[in-house]
């Protein structure tokens, strides 16, 4: 037990650097990015789904609080949420001695899936979408402030320290917690039952394996997506299913969003978008 504790233990080190420096690096962006989505409303599906692929777990976050706010449409959050790569882009890009580069393969397929589908919601929601370039046209040049995934405004008010050294090394922090749990926990159950036998349950079940990922993803949380792609990098997902689960899996900007009670249409039309994508995605790709 002892073995896998400390293989659970270097392995999760390793996804704490990189996520550290990744969180670094776009701790001097977040801000930008969202004035960036507000300004071209014609390509927002697209820049929304750019957007949603940076591996941060804040964007959902950011969109749905510009969504609320009125300065987003449908279509563009929709294309944020299925294409969000939150934690899992990390723990993928850190398996050096597996195929570390299908992390890119899979932000490429929900990059174009996720700004297709929001091209096609805003398409269905066209009515929204001109109230949507009604409200930015008036309140244009006017300051506003954005938020984040804890809550804080991104648009400076704190200091250097806080905002690009401690705030990443917190998120990163709780990823490499997660990546400890899932992996020890994981790696328990491989030394008590056996990999071959948990490897052949999942195998006989691959038909059903999208819909289970998918069932996973929907946990408004990180750990959903760490536990998604860590159970891929053992063997124990298929791409397909990977896909699926990560692209129903858009951190804590569902519970963000659900936390307004105005506009369930078109928060069920997203919700439903994302769930048949996010399925359709999965299957096309599950015997990858």
């Amino acid at each position: 037990m002892l073995e896998v504790f400390l293989d659970s233990l270097i392995d999760s080190a390793k996804v704490l650097g990189l996520s550290f420096l990744v969180y670094f690096l776009l701790s001097f962006f977040e801000g930008k990015l969202a004035r960036l989505l507000e300004s071209k409303r014609r390509y927002a599906p697209a820049m929304g789904a750019l957007a949603g692929a940076i591996p941060q777990c804040g964007i959902p976050v950011v969109g749905s609080d510009l969504f609320l706010k009125g300065h987003l449409t449908a279509g563009t959050l929709l294309a944020i949420f299925l294409s969000c790569s939150d934690e899992a882009f990390p723990i993928l890009l850190g398996n050096f001695e597996g195929d570390w580069w299908m992390a890119f393969l899979l932000l490429l397929i929900k990059i174009v899936g996720g700004a297709a589908l929001g091209y096609l919601l805003d398409l269905v929601l066209r009515e929204k979408g001109r109230e949507v370039d009604m409200h930015l046209r008036s309140c244009e040049g006017a300051p506003s402030s954005h938020i984040g995934c804890c809550g804080h405004e991104i648009e400076g008010g704190r200091s250097f320290l806080k905002e690009h050294l401690l705030h990443p090394f917190l998120h990163s922090l709780k990823i490499f917690l997660y990546s400890l749990l899932v992996s020890f926990l994981f790696g328990t159950l491989v030394f008590y039952i056996g990999e071959e036998s948990i490897l052949s349950f999942l195998e006989g079940q691959r038909a059903l394996t999208p819909l289970l990922a998918l069932l996973v993803g929907l946990i408004p949380n990180c750990a959903s997506s760490v536990l998604l792609s860590t159970l891929y990098v053992a063997g124990g997902l298929p791409f397909g299913a990977l896909l699926a689960g990560l692209a129903m899996n858009a951190g804590l900007g569902p519970l963000y969003l659900l936390k307004d009670r105005t506009r369930w249409k078109e928060k069920g039309l997203v919700f439903l978008f994302q769930a048949i994508g996010a399925l359709a995605l999965g299957y096309s790709f599950l015997w990858l």
